[in-house]
């Protein structure tokens, strides 16, 4: 968040265990992916359940200057698309403080037949963009950016020509944005990364009529093809989950069913890693909605093991790990996560935050330059604690501070507000004292 912001605090106060039932807003990285595909599809979509995190309002309000029609209808969204074709914007497109938005629409734009730029809030403005910036040159597209390939983004689209593209870092923003300009592309636009990463850009894609294929780690998609609207429901968002399931566990008999959960395979990792850290979880009423698996998980705090995180699960929990590092200290063998360098250029340097916030608490911690090693058994104090303007560290370490001895402070507590408005309010229900 902009440093001129007044700053917003939060004191959160020790619990003795987390019990009650929770339903999530939808799933942030599905409900960008869909707003934007909605846009170029041919007739009306209407998507229950979307998010309601201040990322995917980004997408929606730079859709609007797209020339793209929308309205909410109490959860819902209803998007008129346009099909292929969008209007040139008449000013900056700002995406706020998401870099979904920014790397996702950039493939889009890539595609347009006009002039575009996109801007972003302090935070989105030091964010790297190079990873998305020279394959969709190479794809025909003129792009200039900042020193670094950082933004603001200046796009000048064109026709497009397929391309096979070798990612050199695992990300599932940079594939889909590379999959959506392969829709404006002639021939077949083929993405290969070095590890699987989600792929709700594929199946939502699928959803919107696309054929898309798959094998090992590379996703293909032809040019040329139309897309057509839907009506789906929007999971609950997993990776908000992450927060209210490791408060969970902090507690031996807290329990807690969160209802509607997005259980996708490339996702629910999360699920395995708690799972061997020794907490109590089942799933049960599975249904695919749209590609997208669904179901309840109930949760049984138990006494929490240690875990060592590396390579492809490192990045499969990129947006994970934050979390887990803050709740190591209350583990019995500690947390040591390598493989993670993407950490450092989030919303914050999270490996940086994480350190910080854990040594406020009095936890030791060894930073490393791609990861940390926590150790276990410690004991935690509570402390005034940053959210560096990052909504995923400023709910961690509201996590962390239920089992702490003593009352935290976050300070610049309101940036939650990016991915989970209510959080707070949430947290506080679920937790017995």
């Amino acid at each position: 968040m902009s440093k001129d912001k007044p700053d917003s605090r939060v004191v959160i106060r020790p619990a003795r265990n987390i019990e009650g039932a929770l339903q999530l807003a939808g799933d942030k990285s599905i409900s960008h992916r869909y707003a934007m595909l909605a846009a170029i599809a041919e007739g009306s979509t209407r998507l229950e359940n979307f998010s309601t995190g201040a990322d995917c309002a980004s997408t929606l309000n730079c859709l609007a200057g797209l020339g793209v029609k929308w309205e909410r209808d109490n959860n819902a969204v209803v998007i008129q698309g346009r099909g292929p074709a969008l209007e040139a914007p008449n000013a900056p497109l700002d995406c706020g403080n998401s870099g979904s938005t920014m790397r996702m629409l950039s493939g889009l734009l890539a595609g347009q037949e006009f002039a575009s730029k996109l801007v972003g809030d302090e935070s989105l403005s030091r964010r790297p963009m190079a990873r998305i910036v020279e394959p969709l040159e190479m794809m025909g597209a003129k792009i200039a950016a900042n020193d670094g390939g950082r933004p603001p983004l200046r796009i000048t689209g064109t026709r497009l020509k397929a391309i096979d593209y070798k990612m050199p870092v695992a990300s599932a923003q940079v594939k889909s944005a590379l999959l959506f300009a392969g829709l404006f592309a002639e021939g077949e636009t083929r993405v290969e990364e070095p590890v699987r990463t989600r792929d709700h850009g594929e199946l939502a894609l699928r959803a919107f009529g696309a054929e898309v294929s798959h094998h090992d780690n590379q996703a293909a998609i032809a040019g040329g093809q139309k897309l057509h609207a839907i009506e789906a429901e929007i999971p609950g968002d997993l990776s908000t989950a992450a927060f209210f399931l490791c408060a969970a566990a902090l507690f031996p008999g807290s329990r807690m069913l969160i209802s509607g959960l997005l259980m996708n395979p490339t996702r629910a990792r999360l699920l395995d890693i708690l799972i061997l850290m020794g907490v109590g979880i089942s799933v049960a009423e599975l249904e695919d909605k749209h590609g997208e698996l669904v179901g309840t998980v109930e949760v049984d705090g138990r006494d929490l093991r240690g875990v060592e995180l590396a390579g492809a699960d490192s990045a499969a929990l990129i947006d994970e790990i934050p979390v887990l590092a803050a709740i190591a200290p209350y583990t019995s063998t500690g947390l040591e996560v390598r493989d993670a360098k993407e950490l450092r250029v989030k919303e914050s340097d999270r490996i940086a935050a994480i350190a910080t916030n854990l040594r406020a608490m009095g936890a030791q911690v060894e930073e490393r330059e791609d990861g940390l090693k926590v150790p276990g058994k410690q004991v935690l104090h509570g402390a005034e604690l940053d959210s560096f303007g990052d909504h995923r560290i400023a709910m961690a370490f509201a996590v962390a501070a239920l089992r702490a001895e003593g009352e935290s402070t976050m300070c610049d507590a309101d940036v939650a507000v990016i991915s989970c408005p209510g959080f707070y309010g949430a947290l506080e229900r679920l937790s017995q004292r």
